[in-house]
């Protein structure tokens, strides 16, 4: 059965971060995800996990590093590995604070100087020193493609089968996709078939109308044909919603 999750980034942003866990659950949702929680809460994770706790909810993610490696580094830049196997370390201990067992990986933008292939093994061999990390720590890190027209101008990743294929490559338990179908509408399109291609490793979803970033029911996506098709895949994770309005 799919799971419907909320980002708590995206909703009730006019009240305090610790806040919304019980708002989130007056409107009937059971389940969360945060990107960076820690920066809300200065390090205060307890306080969070307390709050979401009291509303019956369970955690199912957050992010490890951000888009442009601002945070937490890249994967695309062998050089900047040790940064990111770092922040791998604190963002696990995150995870084991909050009783969360996933976690979102960004790989950074593209390196000028570097080809594309050296970035891509890039990519590998840092998941592959990830991997491990997380799977002694009980975690499934879940690479997330992003779109590079709209959004994430520059950022490397942005294509559902090279990170599909990526993946496969590191081929370790701890290791998934996040399928966003807003990122990849943009990017792709012909999201069906891309997801059935690609159920075999998609860990974790993410959804938003397009154009837009609005609600599913705005914009050019058949979000129920969709859940649909992904039901029919055998898939029982989370669908979390993304919408920025």
């Amino acid at each position: 059965m799919i799971t419907i999750d909320v980002c708590m980034e995206t909703v009730f942003t006019d009240i305090p971060f610790a806040d919304r866990p019980a708002r989130i659950a007056e409107a009937g949702f059971k389940v969360i995800e945060a990107w960076f929680p820690e920066l809300h809460l200065k390090d205060d994770l307890a306080k969070l996990r307390k709050a979401y706790e009291a509303a019956g909810l369970k955690l199912n993610n957050i992010v490890a590093n951000s888009p442009d490696g601002g945070i937490g580094g890249t994967l695309t830049n062998p050089a900047d590995r040790p940064k990111y196997i770092e922040r791998m370390g604190y963002s696990l201990k995150c995870c084991k604070e909050l009783g969360c067992s996933m976690m979102i990986t960004c790989v950074g933008n593209t390196q000028p100087a570097l080809s594309r292939a050296v970035q891509r093994n890039s990519i590998i061999d840092g998941l592959k020193a990830a991997s491990d990390l997380a799977y002694k720590a009980g975690v499934t890190l879940v690479l997330e493609p992003l779109n590079s027209l709209v959004d994430h101008h520059g950022y490397f990743l942005d294509d559902p089968y090279d990170a599909a294929d990526i993946v496969r490559a590191v081929h370790h338990p701890s290791v998934g996709l996040l399928f966003d179908c807003y990122h990849m509408q943009i990017m792709k399109g012909n999201l069906i078939q891309a997801i059935r291609d690609n159920i075999d490793v998609i860990r974790h979803f993410h959804s938003a109308g397009v154009p837009g970033r609005h609600e599913l029911d705005s914009g050019e996506l058949n979000y129920p044909q969709i859940l649909e098709a992904i039901a029919q895949s055998g898939y029982q994770g989370c669908f979390g919603l993304n919408t920025s309005r």
